[in-house]
């Protein structure tokens, strides 16, 4: 019975973040096409000390430096797609926040399962935990305000599905994850129509009426017209502090309704500030574009 409980607390730990990591029918070819990479036509120091019995091995996930653990699922799916039987125990859940020397995981399959899953498996899981580490300081900075902090879709080719999945584990909300997921009018859309009144003009003469249309704005007088055409969120770009505070004040005396975004010259230094000032979400590309591989290490 114990067993049982432990195992249910496991899962449902587990399960906070895998209700927002995409089915694996979406993400094995991903990771079948990095396997086939690095393994190409077959692991040639591993399968030369092998003989045609493959031996099995424990294995174990430590961490080299502090962080947010995130992408154990996927380093787990790695594995088990090379060979059903490899065993991947979560020493800690995902999204823990680990020290160095911590056990993070346990693994137990076929020796050239492991070694050959080895590399995909850590770099996928370094590259996610350091997207979620510095997310989660981004975060933690205005964890005490209603102010929430969001990514955008500065991602790597090929990676964003994980990238914003390991953002949303370091407690960031996902922005659209690509073109298709809302309107977001931007200085060369504006450009391009002539002007804030003519983009939504258009634009939502042609929408599916379930999209929401965000418009980008540099001044009070944009912002202003953006509201006068009924935009559902506003962005405020590259704003200084005193005009972000009464762009906010124009918006909320107009329309309450109205969501606000500020994005521009985020950092940890200036993220609490501009969060102050009231705006509903501040977006960033920092935790993707900035952070740094979150060093672990595999031991047989």
């Amino acid at each position: 019975m114990l067993k049982l409980l432990i195992l249910f607390i496991k899962l449902a730990t587990v399960n906070t973040y895998t209700n927002i990591l995409p089915p694996f029918l979406i993400l094995d070819p991903l990771l079948q096409s990095w396997l086939i990479e690095d393994i190409g036509r077959g692991d040639r120091t591993t399968q030369s000390l092998l003989s045609t019995k493959s031996t099995f091995k424990s294995a174990k996930w430590i961490a080299k430096a502090p962080g947010v653990i995130a992408g154990l699922p996927v380093a787990a799916r790695i594995f088990q797609l090379l060979s059903n039987k490899v065993e991947f125990n979560y020493v800690v859940s995902e999204g823990a926040i680990c020290q160095p020397g911590h056990i993070i995981a346990e693994i137990h399959g076929s020796f050239d399962s492991l070694l050959m899953g080895e590399r995909v498996a850590l770099n996928l899981a370094m590259r996610l935990s350091g997207i979620a580490t510095l997310t989660h300081e981004y975060v933690t900075r205005i964890a005490d305000l209603p102010t929430k902090f969001v990514d955008t879709r500065k991602t790597t080719p090929g990676l964003r599905i994980l990238e914003k999945y390991a953002s949303a584990v370091g407690g960031a909300i996902n922005h659209r994850m690509g073109l298709d997921d809302t309107v977001m009018i931007k200085d060369n859309h504006i450009v391009a129509a002539g002007g804030i009144t003519s983009a939504i003009t258009q634009i939502r003469a042609s929408i599916p009426y379930t999209l929401n249309i965000e418009v980008e704005t540099e001044t009070l007088e944009q912002v202003q017209e953006a509201l006068d055409c009924a935009a559902d969120m506003i962005m405020l770009d590259n704003m200084s502090i005193e005009m972000i505070t009464k762009a906010v004040e124009l918006i909320r005396q107009q329309d309450s309704k109205v969501k606000i975004e500020a994005s521009g010259n985020v950092n940890l230094t200036t993220i609490r500030q501009i969060a102050e000032t009231g705006v509903d979400y501040i977006s960033s590309s920092a935790p993707i574009t900035q952070s740094k591989w979150l060093d672990i290490s595999m031991r047989i």
